[in-house]
């Protein structure tokens, strides 16, 4: 996914944050946003909501556009699969989701700027020195490889996520009024569980295996210091796995209905925005959300992980932060931030140390939780009621 051009002037400066359209010299600033004079969020945003690079943003258009020009050609009725949304419906969720994705990411960057005291790691983290990286600590040639795994991530996921729709009948629910809204409460908890379960292990693994750690999930660490826009900048098969370990996995094991499918799938475009966002107060919706929760993780886990050898392999979990509790990958991170504003209970509190459980292979876990699914898939009447 690539994200909005992000400009700034002051006085005489330029702040500019991770774009490719530029030459290095007008592309790094010398200054510290926010240290020498004050900045709105204006200042900071191009009005092009729909990503910084072009090439991208017209893919990623192309892409959306073709089921609606298939369903105007060939008719509802011949792409239409029994059990699942129509595709109308289907399409118009990934276009919301894509505008979703654009308008969180420059709320979360405009609280970033408007608001320093909301800011998890100090002003001068970010500092751009003559190192000529970006905002996030990454330099041009890192920034140019990125835009290339944005380009093959937004044809991959496009294509991975209309070949579930028809490979996998009922994957996107049609049904919606027969659950209880204490039913669906249950299973979306649970879904989410076995979402973060999934993806637990599989970003655990990217850190652990030293091949996986290498050629894919290292570019994803290259932004030291993240922003809201870091979040799918990853290398394209990263995004890939985690869609199917995630999100695929969990709906297959744990069906969520119509709707709950639809605000669990947009909640979590928050979440994952969320703690990347270097923010972690009120403003994050989804976080403070689930504050309550005695396993909870705020943005500022996630933030402490990304700073480097300090924290990269720890605090893996996606959503609830049970997992990392669970096997010994917890980490308080920046809990001190905005004194104390964001930090969980579990973070005030002193808990016994749990002994990091580093004789568990994720690959073994990985290939187990898969081939449960492939189970459920080939025999959907094992969980009848849980049935996909």
């Amino acid at each position: 996914m690539c994200l909005q051009t992000s400009i700034g002037q002051c006085g005489s400066k330029i702040i500019i944050s991770s774009n490719l359209s530029v030459e290095p010299k007008e592309k790094i600033s010398q200054s510290d946003p926010g240290s020498d004079c004050t900045l709105v969020w204006k200042d900071h945003f191009s009005s092009l909501l729909f990503g910084g690079s072009w090439k991208n943003t017209f893919v990623e258009h192309i892409l959306l556009a073709i089921p609606f020009f298939a369903i105007l050609c060939l008719g509802n009725d011949k792409l239409n699969v029994a059990g699942s949304m129509p595709l109308m419906e289907v399409s118009v969720f990934f276009v919301v989701a894509s505008i979703v994705r654009r308008i969180y990411n420059a709320y979360l960057e405009a609280v970033y700027f408007t608001f320093p005291q909301y800011r998890i790691q100090p002003p001068r983290e970010h500092k751009l020195k003559k190192e000529k990286k970006d905002l996030c600590g990454r330099e041009l040639e890192q920034l140019e490889i990125l835009e290339q795994h944005d380009t093959l991530t937004i044809i991959s996921q496009a294509a991975l996520n209309f070949a579930f729709y028809f490979a996998l009948p009922g994957f996107y629910p049609s049904t919606g009024s027969e659950q209880s809204w204490g039913e669906r409460f249950i299973r979306l908890v649970l879904n989410h569980y076995i979402l973060s379960f999934g993806m637990y292990w599989a970003h655990r693994g990217c850190h652990e295996v030293p091949f996986l750690w290498k050629h894919i999930h290292s570019i994803h660490h290259w932004a030291k210091h993240p922003l809201s826009r870091n979040t799918y900048e990853d290398h394209w098969f990263d995004n890939f796995a985690n869609n199917i370990l995630g999100h695929t996995f969990a709906q297959i094991l744990i069906p969520l209905d119509r709707p709950t499918f639809w605000f669990s799938r947009l909640f979590r475009i928050l979440e994952s925005l969320e703690k990347h966002s270097g923010i972690s107060c009120g403003f994050n919706i989804a976080h403070a959300s689930q504050q309550w929760l005695p396993f909870a993780q705020m943005p500022h886990h996630h933030d402490w992980h990304h700073e480097g050898f300090k924290g990269s392999n720890y605090t893996f979990t996606s959503i609830g932060g049970l997992w990392d509790c669970a096997f010994g990958t917890r980490k308080a991170g920046r809990c001190k931030a905005n004194n104390f504003y964001s930090a969980t209970k579990r973070d005030l509190t002193p808990h016994p140390k749990k002994t990091k459980s580093s004789t568990i292979n994720p690959m073994i876990i990985l290939g187990v939780l898969t081939i449960v699914v492939i189970v459920k898939v080939m025999n959907p009447h094992i969980f009848p009621t849980i049935s996909l």
